[in-house]
């Protein structure tokens, strides 16, 4: 393995995806408002990746994957800002006959307001997913701290190095007014028919409540998704690596040469996959550690019945099948192979796309009697075994394999006059052999060793060896037999402890059409409810360890702990970042109603991103989870540039409803550019295994949420003005 280079291909493959995404953004301002637009948005790009490339540097961070994918993922919101004001800037050049110097500040004045507080809302939004625990904060903490320092990096420079390159580029040019009033005016018309019978006509208020309910049923339906499993939910995807491991444990007592015998015959198998380039068999002694060993402790498999097969593959570039597409194909014929030739387990492991755990799902036995909780251990195992997809399944329990103790009969010996070193010496030559001398031809190096020892085919017995003679005190020759006697007991298992209280583990993995441990685990959880295993009336834990060993308790753990901890903290960081933005919104309209109301929109990302899972047939995870709180941050802007322009328009003397119709038609051009520009930069870490979860919600999120956000802010503020002066009017 050389994991310098694959590391390398990933960094190189990632600044090129920042690039693209950056001259993406570009080219869509290009598209959408003008060359020295686009001009200035670029810059601004540059200088904001560029500052933010030296905080994060300052920070402590390192370029890595998850570095990088932090800037590429802030691509689209760090250009926020700067769309935000160039746009505005543009807008009013062509509707104001003022100088530039006279038009630039009461353009940035008009938007400065709201792209402030809709900035801070992203952090607030983003910043506590830094404070996430265990063993998922250290590995995302660069997304959330890259992300939020480029925020504030980008507002700067937003607010002074975008207005004056405007100054510098805008100056000489020529804007069509005529141009910009008919874009205005078709904008305008469009908004005003489909808003007009949601604000005036015949039952307006009845309608806006069908159409808030059906929103409502969306949001429902999409949940259901989740729940009607057509979205799985999971810690981390799989990722597409260039390796895999075949694991083996043959029973207790099994020599090395059985070991080897069973791994030659895996390999053949193994053999016959055509994405293998070559594999290492390793029987009797750990391999070289790789990233699973590292917490699963593979280094400290040396024993005799314990091996396994490090699987190398094709680069991912010349092959079709992604490396947990090849582990399941294979695994059915190693299992196969495996059960003919007597393993106790084979298992196919992937290289864990994030933190590792000892298994997948994982199985703690904790009990008052050992021996009862071996009895409960076997029977959950048998459970294992039997639930669909569950596979790779294993245990802590020894497999009953006789032992022959020797021991020596002191009075008979005494009698013999044979003493006891005598036997035991004559009982370590001939099992595990002895230099007696040593032959010297001239020539060698090192003096030629003269081993006396039986020979493997008498070691397969003990008769050979209790054959073997000692001489007697009196110079009789006498047999090991006559002076030991022989006994068959069983191996003493090895007891495990877990925080110093003995444990069984029964260890297993997921495979099939739902691939997540999650749902594997909950199937057993319901099946040990309704059936205890070994008939014992058992207690399941899924938090902590039990309190007492009184009872016999099963403590789930394995991906499901890291899942819980990891979901735990983030819906915390999520609920934290929501609190951050009501308070901001608040200080900012005075108001406790109003915030409410440019929230609103936060539930409408669960449209997008739900269906948006489903149709892709991609997990919700951890990364997915990310890319909605990020879009909390995301809708919430746009909802302020909204309302603010609302309010504006309500002090210029504007009728209500015009007011609204006239906001959502001018602030639709900067909330569409912002959304397609965070879409475009997710948009390349789509094709990511790991971080492909953030790039669908944020994609799918903002493709619907800032269509509905056209729509229903409008509207719900006008409800909420209109029962607001009805109010004070009585």
């Amino acid at each position: 393995r050389n994991y310098g280079v694959t590391a390398n291909d990933k960094a190189t493959k990632l600044i090129e995806k920042l690039l693209f995404a950056t001259t993406s953004v570009v080219l869509l301002v290009l598209v959408a408002v003008g060359k020295r637009e686009a001009a200035v948005v670029g810059a601004a790009v540059i200088v904001t990746l560029a500052a933010t490339l030296f905080a994060s540097w300052a920070w402590g961070f390192t370029i890595n994957r998850v570095s990088l994918f932090a800037l590429i993922f802030s691509i689209g919101i760090l250009v926020d800002d700067a769309i935000v004001i160039v746009e505005n800037i543009h807008r009013h050049l062509a509707i104001d006959k003022r100088s530039i110097s006279e038009v630039i500040p009461i353009a940035v004045d008009e938007v400065g307001g709201p792209t402030i507080l809709a900035t801070f809302t992203v952090i607030a939004a983003l910043l506590p997913m830094a404070f996430v625990s265990g063993l998922m904060g250290p590995y995302m903490s660069p997304i959330p701290i890259n992300a939020s320092m480029g925020m504030l990096i980008s507002l700067a420079v937003a607010l002074i190095f975008t207005p004056w390159l405007c100054r510098k580029l805008f100056a000489s040019a020529k804007h069509d007014a005529a141009a910009e009033s008919e874009t205005e005016g078709k904008l305008h018309r469009w908004f005003e028919r489909l808003m007009s019978p949601f604000l005036t006509g015949e039952n307006p208020r009845q309608r806006r409540h069908r159409l808030y309910w059906g929103t409502a049923g969306a949001i429902g339906v999409s949940v259901l998704l989740a729940v009607v499993q057509l979205v799985v939910l999971k810690m981390l995807p799989f990722d597409n690596k260039s390796e895999f491991q075949v694991v083996v444990n043959m029973p207790e007592g099994t020599p090395v040469e059985g070991t080897a015998r069973v791994l030659s015959a895996l390999a053949a198998v193994v053999r016959g996959v055509p994405e293998v380039t070559d594999y290492q068999a390793y029987a009797g002694t750990a391999a070289p550690i790789n990233f699973n060993g590292l917490v699963r402790q593979y280094y400290l498999r040396g024993d005799s019945n314990q091996g396994d097969l490090q699987v190398n593959l094709v680069d991912k570039s010349r092959r079709n099948r992604k490396s947990h597409d090849i582990a399941r194909a294979v695994r059915p014929a190693l299992v196969a192979e495996g059960k003919r030739l007597g393993a106790a387990s084979v298992q196919v492991v992937e290289v864990p796309p994030g933190p590792p755990v000892q298994a997948p799902i994982v199985a703690e036995i904790y009990g008052p009697v050992y021996a009862a909780q071996q009895k409960v251990g076997r029977a959950l195992r048998t459970m294992f075994d039997a639930t669909k997809d569950i596979v790779d399944t294993d245990d802590t329990l020894a497999t009953s394999t006789p032992r022959y103790e020797i021991a020596f009969d002191r009075p008979k010996a005494a009698l013999l006059g044979v003493s006891q070193a005598s036997v035991t010496d004559a009982l370590a030559t001939g099992l595990a052999g002895y230099d007696a001398t040593f032959a010297h031809s001239g020539r060698e190096r090192d003096p030629i060793a003269v081993r006396l020892e039986l020979s493997s085919a008498d070691k397969q017995g003990l008769d050979a060896a209790l054959a073997l003679s000692v001489r007697s005190a009196g110079g009789a020759i006498v047999p090991l037999s006559e002076v030991v006697t022989v006994s068959r007991r069983p191996w003493d298992a090895t007891i495990y402890h877990k925080d110093l209280l003995p444990v069984v583990f029964v260890t297993g993995d997921m495979a099939g059409r739902l691939d997540s441990p999650l749902y594997g685990m909950f199937d057993l959880v319901s099946q040990i409810r309704k059936s205890p295993p070994a008939g014992q009336p058992v207690t399941q834990s899924f938090i902590s360890p039990p309190d007492r060993l009184s009872d016999f308790t099963v403590k789930w753990d394995g991906e499901w702990t890291i899942t819980y901890e990891t979901f735990r903290d983030m819906g915390a960081a999520y609920a934290v970042g929501l609190v951050f933005i009501y308070l901001l919104v608040v200080a900012q309209f005075r108001s406790y109603a109003v915030p409410l109301v440019i929230m609103a929109p936060i539930p409408l990302t669960i449209i997008g991103v739900m269906p948006g899972h489903a149709l892709l047939g991609a997990n919700f995870t951890a990364t997915s989870m990310i890319g909605m709180i990020a879009l909390a941050g995301i809708i919430v802007r746009n909802s302020i540039l909204l309302v603010d322009f609302i309010n504006t328009e309500l002090a210029a003397g504007q009728p209500l409803a015009a007011a609204v119709v006239r906001a959502a038609s001018i602030r639709a051009r900067p909330i569409v550019l912002t959304g397609l520009a965070a879409m475009i930069g997710a948009f390349f870490i789509l094709d990511d295994p790991i971080f492909n979860g953030l790039a669908i919600s944020l994609i799918f999120g903002i493709l619907v949420s800032t269509v509905l956000t056209l729509l229903l802010i409008p509207l719900l503020y006008f409800g909420y003005i209109s029962r607001s002066r009805a109010g004070a009017a009585h």
